[in-house]
């Protein structure tokens, strides 16, 4: 005979599954970054070798117009090989407007046999194999020339260092970046990697440590591992949208020998693949004619982005053993939660992704119609609109995403997050609309934007939140780093001091 089930007990049980579910769903908010991507204009000076992001070297001929030299003979890894006669090859480096870069003694090295000179830096010192230059950020950048370099031993392996920092050549990155973002939770790399755009197909294309310059094909995967094991923080990768499975297998081996055991991996195929601005977008729509031929492109896009995410999602499985280290993402529109679910419904990706993650900028693209009027309203409008408008249109994206996130089961996280604030399609050549978006941005009204922006990501029980971005110069293209300059003092950033006080909570309830 079967016993009967004390009511008492049911109905604890009940409550206690209730309470364990509820602790489930909401997720701890954590605090994660974006940096930029390599450039000779990077403000952020991540390398204490400033040649890691050179541009690509520029054939001149003397007497010729400027950059009208020969094709060059570089190897694979592109250090110029020779030289035609009366020709030289130049690349310019911290090309950072205001002296917001070192100044004082940069120390060159190099292998190989030629002559290297420099324009707007003094050289004070030479031996074979180093030079040391005086340079003066106050002028502006400088630059690196292969006057003669012998073809039988040619230049190659050039290293400029910080002044100070050549005496650590083991150590890569500028250690004043490692110790600002020293505590972030994550660090997504869709812009170190050149994400967007990407060319990467086999795993021979990959960038390599021994190469001329990152700013080419993006910084290697074993320096962003590295980069990660410094901080301490959890690393987001993205895989380039035409990668292979042997190039997907290969990173996820590199990614798991050389990352230490105790950080998680964040896995998410390109970026915003959704977004016909990017050419992954237009290839994923490709991709997907052959699994939905009679859909429209964006629905064939979409499909494409859920089919691959699955197989790369299984490659780093196999390859990591099961998912315990993975967190698998799927990306979307912010704005657009029929995106979302389209996303997560093909072929059932919902069943192997940890997390839906979405950008919801607090917004106000101003296009040119609108101009005269937003230049009316001045600093002070600009906040208004983002404060009455822009953030609780995007608090409500945020709660429409989380529903349909804990309806499919997976965590809702931010790939990117910030203000948005910016002119389009000719607005942004408005000296006077450029200002107001500069100046509403260094703000502390925006500092406490940034507060109650972090605060409702928490109320709405989102989890990690990367921001977009660490460091770079604001202009008409967008307002996007906590700092413009690696020099710049964290008191003069009402948006840093803000995002430090979310971090520094968030940090705090994790422990």
């Amino acid at each position: 005979m079967t016993k009967n089930f004390p009511l008492t007990s049911l109905l604890l049980l009940v409550l206690a599954l209730v309470s364990a579910a509820g602790e489930l769903a909401v997720a701890k908010p954590a605090m994660g970054i974006n940096f930029g991507g390599p450039s000779d204009w990077n403000t952020e000076l991540p390398f204490a070798n400033v040649f890691m992001e050179s541009r690509r070297w520029i054939s001149q001929r003397e007497g010729a117009s400027w950059g009208k030299g020969p094709e060059l003979d570089l190897d694979s890894q592109g250090w110029v090989r020779r030289l035609e006669s009366g020709c030289y090859a130049e690349t310019p480096l911290c090309t950072i407007e205001g002296g917001h870069y070192p100044s004082g003694i940069y120390t060159v090295r190099f292998r190989g046999k030629g002559k290297l000179t420099f324009m707007n830096a003094q050289v004070v010192d030479e031996k074979p194999g180093e030079i040391k230059i005086q340079v003066d950020s106050q002028h502006g950048a400088f630059w690196v020339q292969i006057r003669e370099t012998d073809p039988a031993d040619y230049i190659r392996n050039i290293q400029v260092f910080l002044p100070g920092y050549e005496a650590q050549p083991s150590v890569p990155w500028n250690p004043a970046f490692l110790a600002r973002w020293k505590g972030v939770d994550t660090v997504r790399y869709m812009d170190l990697q050149h994400t967007n755009g990407s060319k990467l197909e086999k795993w021979s294309d990959r960038p390599q440590l021994g190469d001329a310059t990152f700013s080419e094909k993006g910084v290697p995967i074993e320096l962003l591992c590295d980069l990660a094991n410094r901080l301490n923080a959890n690393p987001w990768f993205c895989v380039p949208h035409r990668a292979d499975d042997e190039f997907v297998r290969n990173m996820a081996q590199t990614i798991k020998k050389r990352l230490n055991p105790n950080l998680k991996v964040y896995v998410e195929y390109s970026n915003e693949v959704w977004n016909g601005q990017f050419e992954q977008c237009r290839y994923a729509q490709e991709k997907g004619k052959a699994l939905l031929p009679d859909e429209q492109p964006w629905v064939c896009g979409w499909a494409w982005t859920s089919h691959r995410s699955r197989e790369i999602f299984q490659i780093f499985e196999e390859v990591f053993g099961g998912t315990d280290r993975l967190v698998r993402v799927l990306a979307s529109q912010a704005a657009n939660s029929y995106v979302s679910e389209q996303l997560l419904k093909y072929s059932d990706v919902s069943e192997v992704t940890d997390a839906l993650a979405i950008a919801p900028y607090f917004m106000n693209c101003i296009p040119k119609e609108y101009a005269e009027e937003f230049i009316r309203g001045g600093v002070s409008g600009a906040l208004d609109h983002l404060e009455k408008q822009a953030l609780p249109q995007s608090i409500e994206w945020m709660k429409k995403q989380k529903e349909l996130a804990d309806q499919y089961g997976v965590e809702l996280v931010c790939y990117e997050a910030g203000q948005h604030l910016v002119g389009l399609w000719g607005a942004n050549d408005r000296e006077e609309l450029n200002a107001i978006c500069l100046e509403a941005n260094a703000s502390e009204r925006m500092g406490k934007l940034y507060d109650a922006y972090f605060q409702a990501w928490e109320d709405v029980g989102g989890g990690l939140m990367c921001h977009f971005s660490s460091t770079g110069n604001w202009s008409k293209w967008g307002s996007w780093g906590l700092f413009r300059w690696a020099d710049e003092k964290p008191a003069d950033s009402p948006k840093y001091q803000a995002f430090e006080r979310s971090l520094k909570r968030w940090s705090k309830a994790e422990k």
